[in-house]
């Protein structure tokens, strides 16, 4: 009897999350190729909310409402680079992945490689004075001290018991 109920249960579950699935994974337009197009487009701009999300990837209020925004200026036949020509005068060049290189932006395009030249010089210097810091901290061996060693490090001589 137990193992029956919890059986339908199970299949009740999975009937309901079926219909879910189903309903969620519908279109929000009747029109495949506007929906197709609103994709694309949405993958090349930026959720103003999430800042590290595509606008197609977000599901945040602002975003869903930037999509309809963006779906109804399709529909009113405005062009892919009206609308980005538009989103970017009301919100600038942030809500573009791509944005277009010019001097408000050089420091988007240029910023990781001086970084990475400003680590790598930092990183360089730092090794130079280590390795002159210990060279001046190490003491220098005796002629006799460097025959033994040289001998140790050869194998000629076994070490002193």
């Amino acid at each position: 009897m137990r193992a029956e109920r919890a059986t339908a249960g199970a299949v009740a579950l999975w009937l309901a999350l079926s219909v879910w699935a189903a309903d969620a994974a519908s279109p929000a337009v009747a029109d495949p190729a506007l929906e197709h197009r609103l994709m694309v487009l949405s993958a090349e701009l930026r959720c103003l909310v999430c800042q590290n999300q595509s606008l197609a990837d977000s599901h945040a209020d602002l975003a869903i409402d930037l999509k309809n925004q963006v779906r109804e200026m399709m529909r009113a036949g405005q062009s892919d680079e009206q609308i980005k020509a538009y989103l970017t005068q009301r919100y600038g060049d942030f809500v573009l992945y791509n944005p277009p290189v010019k001097a408000t932006t050089w420091m988007l395009w240029l910023g990781p490689f001086a970084a990475l030249l400003a680590g790598s010089a930092a990183l360089v210097l730092y090794l130079r004075r280590r390795r002159v810091a210990v060279a001046a901290a190490s003491p220098d061996l005796s002629a006799a001290d460097s025959v033994r060693a040289r001998r140790l490090l050869d194998g000629d001589a076994a070490p002193p018991a």
